[in-house]
This record gives structure tokens, sequence and C-alpha cells, in this order.
């Protein structure tokens, strides 16, 4: 799509700040006025805008991207979003496990283990650890506390979290980045721990490779989105 526009603004409304080209409100896809909740997000998604070239290229602008599904997708029917993302809980990679004694069960051990305690303690829960890939279901107290701790989040940040707990098949992983528990560089190899095992015992792969870096930039997109969105450092 050709660049139609000259200059991009924010500017505050009722219930946000609204995207500007030209001075006319931009819509989102499904026609509804794209307002985000920050202000820091609204400079981001700007800048997004201000930095295509003569073409518009959607790929890169994932910050309005993800606006675009919080307000078309999510806030219309904010309990299923939910409860997809629940979901990673019911599964989440960082439960399952090598047989104990392999030397892949210590690393999980190692990597995962921490990332399990804190949401345990913070969330008073308890997660099964499972050897094997056997599913073996959480208990109900677990998740019903997991669904009341994403339920608690807005639209904008269901978003973000939703990639991040899909990219790395866990939601105790994506919770623990949302709350920054733990820094992003750890929880991203906790994430592909088993992918990195994999390369230091038979090399890497460059297709492999290609392909974690694409996953660690919309990781890294998501992560930035939820924080624009809790507006960390920023204004309302």
């Amino acid at each position: 799509m050709k660049r139609f526009y000259k200059t991009v603004a924010t500017q505050a409304v009722a219930d946000g700040h609204a995207l500007l080209l030209d001075g006319r409100p931009v819509k989102t896809p499904m026609r509804q006025p794209l307002v985000v909740p920050t202000r820091a997000m609204a400079q981001a998604v700007a800048a997004e805008w201000e930095g295509q070239g003569e073409e518009i290229v959607i790929a890169s602008m994932p910050h309005t991207g993800f606006a675009n599904a919080a307000i078309d997708r999510i806030i219309p029917e904010p309990d299923r979003f939910v409860s997809d993302i629940v979901a990673y809980g019911e599964t989440d990679t960082l439960c399952y496990r090598a047989d104990p004694g392999e030397p892949l069960a210590e690393r999980q051990q190692r990597d995962w283990e921490p990332i399990l305690q804190w949401a345990e303690n913070r969330y008073d829960i308890r997660l099964v650890r499972v050897a094997g890939i056997i599913h073996q279901p959480q208990a109900q107290h677990s998740l019903s506390r997991l669904q009341s701790v994403v339920a608690a989040h807005d639209g904008f940040v269901l978003a973000g979290l939703t990639t991040i707990a899909s990219i790395g098949g866990s939601l105790v992983a994506a919770l623990a980045l949302l709350e920054e528990a733990f820094d992003s560089e750890t929880i991203w190899r906790a994430v592909c721990l088993e992918e990195l095992w994999q390369e230091e015992l038979w090399g890497a792969d460059f297709e492999a490779l290609e392909t974690r870096r694409l996953r660690r930039a919309a990781f890294d997109d998501a992560k930035r989105f939820c924080s624009l969105a809790q507006d960390t450092g920023g204004e309302r």
C-alpha cells in the first residue's frame, strides 16, 4: 500500500490517545477508532507510521498490530481470550521434563524451577511437574487462580501476553516476564531451552536460527507493548 499521508500526530481524547494522519483520526481494520490507553503507546504507534517510506509495510508495525487486535478482537470478547491464554497454564512447557538423571533434566531444573517456584509463591498455586510428555492435569485451584490473574489485565495487555505465552508455550514464563520477576534474557532462554540444548549437542541450523530470530523479535515486541499498556515510565 502506498503511503497516503504526510503528517502523523497523537491526540488526547476522552478514553485515551488517538492517532491522527494528516489531522484525521485513524480507524482499525474493523472500523473502530484507533485509540490506545497510554501516551507512551500512542507515541510508539505513531513512530511506526512516521517511519514508513513510500510503501507502508504492515509487518514493520507490530505495535499497531497489537493495538488493532486488542480493539477489534480482544476487548469485544475478553473471556474467550483469557481462556485461551490460561490454556497454556494447563500444559505449561516448564512443567514437562526429561526423565530424572538425564543431563537435559538437570538443565530444566536449573533454568525452569526458579520461574515455577516464583509463580507458586506469587499466586498461591501448586503446579504438577511431569517426567515425559504425557499430559497431567493441573489442579483446578491453580487454574482458577491463574485465570483470575490473567482476567485482571485489560485487552491491550492481553494482546501482548497472548503472543508471549504462545511463543514459549508457557503461561508461567509469560507472567514472569510481564511482572519483570526475571529479565527478558532469562525468560527467553528458558522458553528456548530445548532448542538451545539441541544446538549444543548437534550444532546450529541456519533455518532454525532464522526462525528463532523472528520469534525473538515478536517476543520483544510483545513485551514492550505490554509495558506500554501498563504505562511503565510513561503518562496516561
